[in-house]
This record gives C-alpha cells, sequence and structure tokens, in this order.
C-alpha cells in the first residue's frame, strides 16, 4: 500500500470511530482490507453492546473472517485510530493480519510499541508490519476532546 492509499483508509477508520463516539464509545474505528476492498470495519461498541471484547479492531476483523469464510486474514490490512490493545494486538496475531497501520499513540495501554509490542515480539510465530502515526494528528484530536468533553469543568481553568 502506498502512504496515500494508507491516509485514505484512515480516513474511512477514523469515520467509524466518529460514529462510535456519537453512540458514547470510546472513539476508536477500525477497517480490514484486502485487495484495496473493505471486508471489515467498525468502530468501538464496547459500550454498545456491553461487551469487553467488542473493540473495534475485534469486530472488523470478526466481520473479515466472516466475509473470507476463514480465520486467517493473510493478505489483510488493518487500519485502526488508536495503537491496538493487548487483547486486539493478540488477536491480529492469531489471525495473521499481514499489515497494521494506526493512528494515535496508546501511551497508557498500546501494545505495538508504547507499553509493550505484541505485534513484533520476536517470539511469536506471525509478526505483521506496523506503519504508526497516520492520519495521527486527526486521531488523537478525536480521542483528546472525547474525554475532555467527559471531564467535569474545573472553575477557572
Amino acid at each position: 500500500m502506498t502512504p496515500a492509499s494508507d491516509a485514505t483508509q484512515m480516513q474511512a477508520a477514523l469515520a467509524f470511530a466518529r460514529e462510535a463516539a456519537v453512540g458514547g464509545d470510546v472513539p476508536v474505528g477500525a477497517v480490514v482490507v484486502r485487495d484495496g476492498r473493505v471486508i471489515g470495519a467498525s468502530g468501538n461498541r464496547t459500550l454498545r453492546d456491553q461487551d469487553p471484547t467488542a473493540h473495534a479492531e475485534i469486530v472488523a476483523l470478526r466481520q473479515a473472517a466472516a466475509a473470507l469464510g476463514s480465520w486467517r486474514l493473510t493478505g489483510c490490512t488493518l487500519y485502526v485510530t488508536l495503537e491496538p490493545c493487548a487483547m486486539c494486538a493478540g488477536a491480529i496475531v492469531l489471525a495473521r493480519v499481514d499489515r497494521v497501520v494506526f493512528g494515535a499513540w496508546d501511551d497508557k495501554a498500546g501494545m505495538a510499541g508504547s507499553v509493550g509490542d505484541i505485534l513484533r515480539h520476536p517470539r511469536l510465530n506471525h509478526r505483521p508490519a506496523v506503519r504508526a502515526g497516520v492520519e495521527g494528528e486527526a486521531c488523537g484530536t478525536l480521542l483528546r476532546d472525547f474525554f475532555a468533553s467527559r471531564r467535569p469543568s474545573v472553575p477557572g481553568d
């Protein structure tokens, strides 16, 4: 994929992130692409579905597997607006996703280099290529604005 197509797909993931925010979920979006075609896409649905595993990446991976009729997502690229957490990184590795492209770094839970690096751990049997920071400012701003809107305002701030 080219940097331009990575940015285009990240814009699609951002649209799903914005939809998640409207429903009250943390605004993270994910898109799975194979051969230039979107085969799975979602925003976070944890709150909406009352399911702790309903992160955008997991839902998009499930859709992609259903579309392909296989749990092996070789030849696929996952675009996600936030660095994957441990659960999502583990699912990405197990699904054999070829590439992961993410927007914003997650210094509290990220497992593609921030807190740890499950995606590129040398002892695991699969290590996807990783590209970080695509549309990172837009992804980070969406998250910061979402959380700022939920904090109580302090007089004098």
